[in-house]
């Protein structure tokens, strides 16, 4: 993250002692990125952080299969889930839809408390498509809703806690989209100051983000201190990806304070200031995070072009370098119209496939003054392959829909 903050108790100096009432010393912590060469944040702990009394597997099966032959697809995510399903959580219960070796999309519909996580492999990118959630965190806690991006920095221990109907306003059930990264994520480099300030070019800035209300303690949360508590990790070997539980001798809530620029944070994609132009703006305009080999951007309702003789929806274009993800959210999608597509759609257009509007969207386009439509794409710099999530509900047609149907 780009700016400081302290919350909680801190000392005045960093690695110097820091004591609670009862004159016993919190354990601090540094959790960094890069080694010792990046963002960080200091973590004062009641407990000490690397106390484990327990280790069990925690089986995972994200296996993959490559998109071959070459094909683009319509994967239909509402279908993965029944409307009955119940018991489901936002951790355990994700289904992997696409996925490489830099970066895995996974969906889930949850009504269930998930158990305590982190992901020891790469930061997450959570996108709330509907309904809300209460999202504890060692650094405190969020209520995120629909249309929030929530960015978890790697080995951040949180659970999240769906809203029910009537909770916190939300009526609808729990639907997040989960982009989880081998690498960080972060705003674009090319929106940040050398210090990391965000330009006045970029199209949100740092009074749009939202950090942690905290430090939350167990006792905050009717919780016992120093009750054992099972924590689920993500973590790599050299065969791939795979789950550990720890069990602590205490419970994750009980960092009494911490400062630094490394910590989660949200942003809601109804802050994104579109980037318009008289005539068509290309993806990199609409793009609001980046991780390594993948880029993460948002199409939200907007103006569009205003040249006489413009042509709103997208030109054709070959994916020369990347596969494109497209999550169809909300809105009326003009340049797939006849593709069948919908809200809670994805397209995926694989690299070395020109694609672009369906028939006769582009003639339809004409003159329009306004899209509204919101989208979350990623873009990743290999090759993707179909999670078991994305082989269930792929719809087997949406290759031929630019010649009218197979």
């Amino acid at each position: 993250m780009a700016f400081y903050r302290a919350q909680g108790s801190v000392p005045p100096k960093r690695h110097t002692q820091h004591r609670g009432d009862d004159g016993g010393l919190f354990y601090e912590e540094l959790m960094g990125e890069e080694g010792f060469s990046s963002d960080s944040s200091l973590l004062y702990h009641r407990f000490i952080p690397s106390a484990i009394s327990d280790a069990r597997e925690w089986p995972l099966d994200l296996r993959t299969t490559p998109n071959h032959p070459l094909l683009p697809r319509h994967l239909k995510l509402h279908d993965l889930f029944d409307a009955d399903s119940h018991g489901v959580d936002v951790v355990t219960g994700r289904r992997l839809v696409l996925g490489n070796g830099d970066v895995r999309i996974s969906y889930v519909v949850a009504d269930a408390p998930s158990p305590w996580y982190r992901n020891g492999i790469g930061d997450e990118c959570i996108y709330v498509e509907r309904g809300g959630a209460r999202v504890e965190t060692v650094f405190g806690m969020f209520v995120v809703g629909e249309g929030d991006y929530l960015v978890i920095p790697r080995a951040t221990t949180h659970r999240w806690l769906p809203l029910v109907a009537g909770d916190e306003g939300f009526a609808e059930p729990l639907r997040a989209y989960a982009i989880e990264a081998n690498s960080h994520i972060a705003p674009p480099k090319r929106y940040l100051s050398k210090f990391g300030q965000l330009l006045e070019h970029a199209p949100y800035c740092e009074r749009d983000l939202r950090g942690p209300e905290g430090p939350l303690l167990a006792e905050d949360i009717g919780a016992d201190p120093e009750a054992a508590t099972e924590v689920y990790i993500k973590h790599r070997t050299s065969t791939g990806i795979v789950g550990t539980v720890y069990t602590y001798p205490y419970h994750p809530l009980e960092v009494v304070g911490w400062d630094g620029c490394l910590y989660p944070y949200a942003f809601n994609v109804a802050d994104f200031e579109p980037i318009t132009g008289r005539v068509h703006q290309p993806p990199p305009v609409h793009q609001v995070f980046e991780g390594y080999n993948f880029v993460i951007c948002n199409f939200v309702p907007r103006k569009v072009d205003y040249h006489p003789l413009s042509i709103p929806v997208p030109y054709y274009h070959s994916n020369v370098d990347s596969d494109e993800v497209m999550f169809y959210v909300d809105g009326d999608y003009e340049a797939r119209k006849g593709s069948g597509i919908g809200k809670g759609s994805i397209s995926l257009h694989p690299g070395g496939h020109a694609h672009g509007p369906q028939p006769g969207a582009t003639e339809a386009s004409i003159g329009v003054e306004r899209f509204d439509e919101l989208a979350v794409m990623v873009d990743t710099f290999r090759p993707l392959e179909l999670g078991e999530a994305g082989t269930a509900v792929d719809d087997g047609k949406y290759a031929w829909s630019w010649v009218g149907g197979r």
